[in-house]
């Protein structure tokens, strides 16, 4: 096997394919249910060297390639919380606020703990990421070899602890309601004589509900409705939103009606649309006046795999599929207006991916002095990942588009993780037979352990008896303080998919994850 380890050294381009290729493939491997996924890659680099170290050859992949797979993942990954980030932190603060101090305590302990036993501080910051599961913080401290062999000792317990949590909440499972559920169309018959508009409805439910089409009493060729729209006596309008929204509309405005309007395509047609054009991404809805311009109106939107209700303050991204209503002639004239192009899918708008990235990295390495005559930078890692929310939640700057269509930004952050991954695994991977040899991997097993039973248990704590979460929302929770895949997939395939799990993942785990990001920049520097 020496030559063609001896080639694979030699081939840093190749081998880094290699290795991502046949460790996703290892991380596709199910086990009780349950893969690695990206982390595959990792160990696959690892035990690929370990044993070239041991025919006396080392495969190292050039820090280029690791830094080029970490900056484009930490700032896809930006791009693809900035929306959320925001509104995670206006709705849902005490929760959030709970996660960080659990997240803080456990760095402390980390800390303290670590250097009691004579851990360097690198390795300290590495056995953080993996109780954590978190690959991003694992590339906050660099990828040293160090760091790595940390990660990947902690790693482990840091899916069976959560695992173990989950399973405990659901068992306390009760019908909570849930804040997130499909969005369903209902027609509704109007018996009020109260005339409400369309607008005034919609704000009274919180946004949560909007109209899209309205038959006149008697008959007639029906309309779009727009927020100004009254809702006459006699007619029928289709109402969309939420169940339990919609059926508390239909009970205001009169009963459900037997007549289907959605399907009547006398005068008005419907088009599922990607809005392609970036001229139009980064504004709100309402902006576009489709209504006033073509008599057309957009009732919801499907952003990756989830059903937005489209209220006129939303503001659309490139890659959304929008469910446009309008009459037949203007068709054509909307579908060029959104552009109803599936290459505006995968468009990486090279503009701000790349000016994005070369700011995070001159911010990340931007020297601050501290007390003692120190100095503090955020890291290459840290500065795109803060760029990268920036740009993901402002959307546009004048005409220029500041953000990827979801689907780009999801393809190329996970190229980078797995990029990364395989140059940090290369880096590991003599060091890891080093570890199991001198038995310091028991002390990082021990560490780690403490570490994950600080997260899962504070977080399960605090949010079940003091913010009074119901099991269903608390797995979701669980799942992404530990912002990982493959505890939601766990959450989802015991709870039948409950939308509810779901909500409570997206809501915490851009928090979680940049927090964690910080947390193990600052482990490094101590």
């Amino acid at each position: 096997m020496r030559p063609v380890f001896e080639f694979l050294a030699a081939q840093p381009v190749l081998t880094v394919f290699l290795l991502v290729g046949l460790g996703s493939a290892l991380g596709r491997v199910r086990i009780a249910g349950i893969s690695l996924g990206a982390i595959g890659v990792l160990f696959g680099a690892m035990g690929l060297t370990a044993w070239g170290v041991s025919t006396g050859v080392a495969i190292e992949l050039p820090a280029l390639i690791g830094d080029m797979g970490l900056v484009l993942f930490a700032f896809c990954v930006g791009l693809i919380a900035g929306p959320s980030f925001g509104h995670a932190l206006r709705t849902a603060y005490p929760l959030l606020l709970v996660v960080t101090g659990v997240l803080v305590l456990a760095a402390a302990v980390a800390f303290f703990l670590g250097r009691a036993m004579g851990v360097s501080v690198l390795t300290i910051a590495g056995t953080f990421a993996g109780a954590v599961t978190n690959t991003p913080a694992l590339a906050a401290t660099g990828g040293s070899p160090e760091a790595t062999v940390g990660y990947a000792s902690a790693y482990v317990f840091g899916v069976i602890g959560p695992m173990l949590a989950i399973g405990l909440a659901l068992r306390h499972r009760t019908d909570e309601a849930g804040e997130a559920v499909p969005l369903v169309d209902k027609a509704v018959r109007i018996d009020t004589t109260a005339r409400p508009t369309a607008g005034e409805l919609s704000t009274r439910y919180g946004g949560r509900i909007t109209f899209s089409r309205l038959r006149p009493k008697g008959g007639g060729d029906m309309a779009t409705v727009g927020p100004e729209t009254e809702l006459p006596p006699g007619g029928v309008v289709n109402v969309i939103g939420p169940q339990d929204a919609v059926d508390a509309v239909a009970d205001e405005l009169g009963h459900a009606s037997s007549l289907d309007i959605v399907q009547d395509r006398t005068n008005l047609e419907y088009h599922r649309m990607i809005l392609s054009n970036p001229k139009l991404a980064g504004r709100p809805l309402a902006s576009l006046g489709l209504r006033e311009r073509f008599g057309a109106t957009i009732p919801r939107v499907r952003r990756g795999d989830v059903d937005i209700v489209a209220t006129g303050a939303l503001v659309l991204q490139q890659g959304d599929r929008l469910q446009v209503v309008g009459p037949r002639a203007a068709m054509p004239q909307l579908a060029e207006l959104i552009g109803d192009s599936e290459r505006g899918i995968s468009d990486i708008n090279p503009v701000a991916l790349a000016l994005g990235i070369a700011a995070g990295i001159g911010i990340g390495l931007i020297q601050v002095p501290i007390p003692g005559g120190g100095t503090f930078a955020l890291g290459v890692a840290a500065g795109t990942l803060v760029v990268g929310l920036i740009l993901g939640r402002i959307r546009r700057i004048g005409p220029i588009v500041t953000t990827l269509p979801s689907t780009a930004a999801n393809v190329l952050s996970e190229l980078g993780l797995l990029i990364f991954l395989a140059y940090a695994g290369t880096k590991a991977g003599s060091l890891i037979i080093s570890a199991i040899t001198s038995g310091e991997i028991l002390r990082l097993l021990l560490l780690g352990f403490v570490i994950t039973a600080i997260v899962v248990a504070g977080t399960y704590l605090v949010a079940r008896h003091v913010l009074r979460t119901g099991g269903t929302r608390l797995s979701g929770v669980l799942s992404g303080t530990l912002t990982n895949p493959a505890l939601l997939a766990f959450a989802n395939t015991r709870t039948g998919y409950d939308m509810r799990v779901a909500l409570a993942y997206t809501l915490v785990y851009p928090a979680a994850m940049v927090v964690k990001i910080l947390l193990a920049q600052v482990l490094v520097t101590l």
